[in-house]
């Protein structure tokens, strides 16, 4: 079996090595199809022939997933969930993929909140033999505003490092086992894994 992920960031972004992460824990064996759209707006505009082509490649489902207020957001515009559903779902519909296996993931606020969602990772990553740190708990991840500013705090706090999402994303990830039911307190993170395992 394969699964396409079309992802906003770029060609290694931290989008893409976190959603990958996951997606072969959450589906072992399986082989993973990953188009990167650099930002938004080319995700908006653009994935509805990526989601095409991965289709015709043989995947059998496809995920859409791009952040609701990523790094670098359009000043013009506010960010609109519903709004970006609807424009991904016209263009899906124009290219004759209405009732295809393709599905929407919009990650709020940022990828970020799937990283506070499973705080002792972060703990574990930040710590060290003679300093521990501790994140504090977060009960409801998706609605944390800025979750890159946050994880860029603690970052800052606990060891004096710059937080890259690209580099510490997934390292953060592999510090053990995830711990699924505190992920899944992320709606946006649960959503991904009903997509990925339906």
């Amino acid at each position: 079996m394969s699964i396409g992920l079309i992802l906003e960031c770029g060609p290694e972004g931290a989008d893409k090595l976190v959603c990958e992460y996951f997606a072969a824990r959450l589906r072992p064996g399986v082989a993973l199809v990953s188009r990167t759209m650099d930002d938004k707006p080319s995700l908006l505009n653009d994935a509805a022939t990526a989601a095409s082509a991965l289709l015709a490649d043989g995947c059998e489902r496809v995920l859409i997933v791009w952040d609701l207020r990523p790094a670098w957001p359009d000043t013009t515009t506010k960010a609109c969930r519903a709004v970006e559903r609807l424009t991904l779902l016209k263009s899906l519909t124009a290219a004759g993929l209405h009732g295809r296996p393709v599905y929407l993931v919009c990650v709020e606020q940022e990828l970020e909140s799937w990283l506070l969602a499973d705080e002792a990772k972060l703990s574990s990553f930040l710590s060290t033999p003679e300093h521990a740190y501790t994140v504090a708990r977060v009960r409801a991840p998706d609605r944390v505003q800025i979750p890159k500013s946050k994880v860029m705090n603690h970052f800052r706090e606990a060891r004096g490092w710059r937080y890259e999402d690209r580099v510490h994303a997934i390292k953060v990830l592999r510090e053990g086992e995830p711990n699924w039911s505190r992920l899944r307190r992320s709606d946006s993170f649960a959503r991904f894994e009903a997509k990925l395992l339906c």
